[in-house]
């Protein structure tokens, strides 16, 4: 059951409100996430869906409110002690990683949490998991490859392997399909369709414009647009074309083919 109003166990905003240069980005967000929930945010740009998931991720404190991850507090918690228990695939992240690394060293080094290989060691089994989570993304003939050698899709795919190198209690995923062509998206939302439908797997938070992109066994949505939810809940009953078109401000059609969704204009 979606839980729409916070004191959820693994994220849980209680009127959660970022003020940057006099601007709000959020405006008294209020909503939780349970383990074993699946959630899709929705938005156009500028929505305020990455600053969620940098809060999400004990990488941004609210400027009021209150921010609870995986039971913690953010400000009465050392993020250094947290942010291993969560993975995130993002462009801000992607951007830190060197062009050099090795792509099994992209992966591997998240065990330390840290981007760029340095001293520290791993045994057999961190690279043997390593090779085995971009097995699961479709990325293993990647692994000698330096990252700057990637495509933006290729790049995705060995993000996504890094983020559940941790083993994380909450996966974050900011559009992990942008970039990608017709064929590499599909690929990868099938791909992370099964793991959202392991009932071992994660809770997932995952951040896209286009309903194309979601992927099947996601349970709930959030819709936000200049800052604010417009709604949330499970998505059988959210995902519909009115709360698309209040979202996005325009009429839009949503058509549904089995566990996949398809949207466009109604003009």
């Amino acid at each position: 059951m979606a839980n729409l109003g916070g004191m959820g166990d693994v994220l849980d905003f209680d009127e959660v409100t970022i003020v940057r240069s006099g601007r709000k980005l959020l405006d008294k967000v209020t909503w939780g996430v349970d383990e074993g929930e699946r959630w899709i945010i929705l938005g156009p740009n500028g929505a305020g869906k990455t600053t969620m998931m940098q809060i999400a991720a004990a990488q941004m404190h609210p400027t009021s409110g209150v921010a609870r991850v995986l039971d913690e507090q953010l400000g009465k918690v050392d993020v250094f002690e947290l942010r291993p228990r969560i993975g995130i695939a993002s462009a801000a992240l992607a951007s830190r990683i060197p062009n050099d690394e090795r792509v099994g060293d992209v992966v591997v080094t998240a065990s330390y949490g840290v981007v760029g290989r340095w001293r520290e060691s791993y045994d057999d089994l961190d690279h043997g998991r390593a090779v085995e989570l971009l097995d699961l993304m479709g990325a293993a003939h990647l692994v000698d490859r330096t990252f700057g050698t990637l495509s933006e899709g290729e790049r995705k795919r060995v993000q996504i392997a890094r983020a559940l190198m941790v083993d994380p209690e909450l996966l974050i995923l900011d559009e992990p399909t942008a970039g990608m062509d017709l064929g590499g998206r599909e690929d990868l939302v099938r791909r992370l369709g099964e793991i959202a439908q392991d009932v071992y797997a994660p809770a997932i938070v995952m951040v896209t414009h286009h309903v194309e992109e979601i992927p099947p066994g996601f349970t709930d949505v959030l819709m936000l647009r200049e800052g604010s939810v417009v709604v949330a809940g499970q998505i059988d009953e959210t995902l519909t074309a009115e709360n698309l078109g209040a979202t996005f401000g325009m009429p839009l059609v949503l058509d549904r083919h089995g566990d996949r969704y398809a949207a466009r204009s109604a003009t």
